[in-house]
Parts: structure tokens; sequence; C-alpha cells
């Protein structure tokens, strides 16, 4: 019998987020976007080690801060440099349930030349959320032709 080298349920790219009170931020991803708990192991102090959620057909992990493992929160880091793409058939929904638990918006979901309705917001522990639904398949050469022409309108 051999094992698969990608686990069940996660895809070859997974995301790992870092956060300070991750408990938290656990209650925030199951109340903004509908996450699903799977797992969750805990040192003997009582932070997470590592907790698995879920949200639609996606699985992630999510940590406490570490910084004896050199695992650090975008508070540390003063931000951060990812961001995380949510894909939904509801943008304005996902959107007004993570506002409504605690997400600040960057900016608000709106119709993208690129086909997308999208916004960005940033959670409560500092991660930063693409909101996003696809609303028009477009061909690259048009989003770059789009690109030149929003690029010229907003210089």
């Amino acid at each position: 019998m051999s094992v698969k080298p990608v686990p069940e349920g996660y895809s070859t790219l997974s995301p790992h987020l870092i956060c300070r009170g991750a408990a938290g931020a656990i209650d925030f991803y199951k109340a903004a976007f509908d996450a699903e708990e799977l797992t969750r192991y805990s040192s003997p102090d009582g932070h997470i080690a590592c907790a698995e959620l879920r949200i639609g057909d996606s699985t992630f992990a999510i940590a406490d801060e570490s910084i004896e493992w050199n695992n650090f929160s975008p508070e540390h880091l003063n931000g951060t440099a990812v961001q995380v793409t949510l894909y939904s058939g509801d943008a304005y929904g996902v959107e007004k349930r993570a506002l409504a638990a605690g997400a600040e918006s960057i900016y608000p979901v709106a119709d993208q030349f690129y086909g997308e309705r999208q916004g960005r917001i940033r959670d409560p522990f500092g991660h930063q959320w693409m909101i996003s639904q696809r609303i028009e398949d477009v061909t690259p050469e048009i989003v770059q032709e789009r690109m030149d022409e929003w690029s010229k309108n907003n210089e």
C-alpha cells in the first residue's frame, strides 16, 4: 500500500497562515467565510500548533505565531506580502459577512476589467483576502487590451 504524496482534501499548493490568536482567527474564518474546522492540535501551553480548515473545496492550515519556530504573523512583520484569493458565487455576500465579522475593506468588491467581480479585505489578524467571483471569460489578449486602456485612464 503506497501513501499519496498529497493528502486527501489538499491541493498541491496549500497556504499555512500564521496568526497572533489563531483560535480567534479560526472563529473569524468560520463566521466570515463559512470555514469548517477539520483538526486542531495544541501545544502544552495551549497555543495552536496547527489547525486545518476547509473553505469550499480548499483546505488550509493555521497556527499561532511562534518566534522560536520562525513562524511570524503579519503583525510581527508589520504587514503581509501574500494575498489569498477566495472564489465564491457571491462575492458581495462574502465581503458583507467578512466586514460584519471584523474585517477591514482595502477596496470594495466591484466588477473589474479582467472578468472578475473582486475586492480586497484585511482580516483582523493581518492577512489580506481577494474576494473574487468570475463573471466573464476573457482571453489573455483582451485582458491586456483592457489593461492598457485602464492604465491610460488611470495615470
